[in-house]
């Protein structure tokens, strides 16, 4: 079967919409999970994230909110956002991205609309994870060093965002993009068109300046 990488961080709603979906993907390909730190992307690429842009903040909460109801997924906004979410990162690391582990953690952000920012959040969510000792295992400089790499290494295939779904080194970003990631998987013949071959080609016609 063939392997892809699926990049994610616990701060997007739609890196949660679209692990609700992945399903989809499974009879044609086996993800490999891969969390990276959104705000790390962000610095390298020269972005803002949409909770930054004060507009662009309460269209995506709106969309999202909208897209889950579309979808019969469970949806509730966390008491904040955006938030640090380096905590559930190294958590679902040194837990070495297990699905069952990284599902857990965005539904109890997404789903139940909480955060550990509390001891007792903590407990219980580490408690649900089957995570003992978790506060010593997130604090292991191989952990660290295991988040920071598979970052850059989000960063030197060039994804830009989260989610992104990488198969044959072509990127699929966001969660709009999972059908389409779909479509490439069932071959079809659009990706193969002189279209897709010549957009790589296509000259920048201004540049921003200042």
């Amino acid at each position: 079967m063939r392997t892809g990488d699926w990049y994610f961080d616990f701060i997007s709603p739609f890196a949660y919409l679209q692990s609700e979906q992945l399903q989809k993907l499974a009879p044609f390909v086996q993800l490999r999970y891969r969390p990276v730190l959104f705000a790390g992307l962000l610095k390298h690429w020269g972005q803002k994230g949409p909770a930054e842009i004060v507009p662009k903040r309460q269209f995506s909460f709106e969309f999202a909110i909208w897209q889950a109801a579309r979808l019969g997924i469970p949806f509730k906004m966390p008491p904040m956002h955006p938030f640090n979410p380096l905590a559930l990162l190294r958590l679902a690391t040194a837990a070495d991205s297990r699905p069952e582990i990284v599902h857990a953690i965005f539904r109890f952000v997404w789903q139940d609309g909480r955060l550990p920012d509390t001891p007792l959040e903590w407990f219980e969510l580490t408690s649900v994870l089957g995570l003992p000792n978790a506060d010593a295992h997130i604090s292991a400089s191989r952990v660290k060093d295991d988040l920071r790499a598979t970052t850059d290494d989000a960063i030197a295939r060039g994804v830009f965002g989260v989610p992104t779904l990488v198969i044959d080194d072509r990127l699929f970003w966001g969660f709009d993009a999972t059908d389409m990631a779909l479509d490439y998987l069932q071959g079809a013949p659009i990706f193969k068109s002189e279209a897709f071959a010549r957009v790589r080609e296509v000259p920048a016609g201004a540049e921003r300046t200042g």
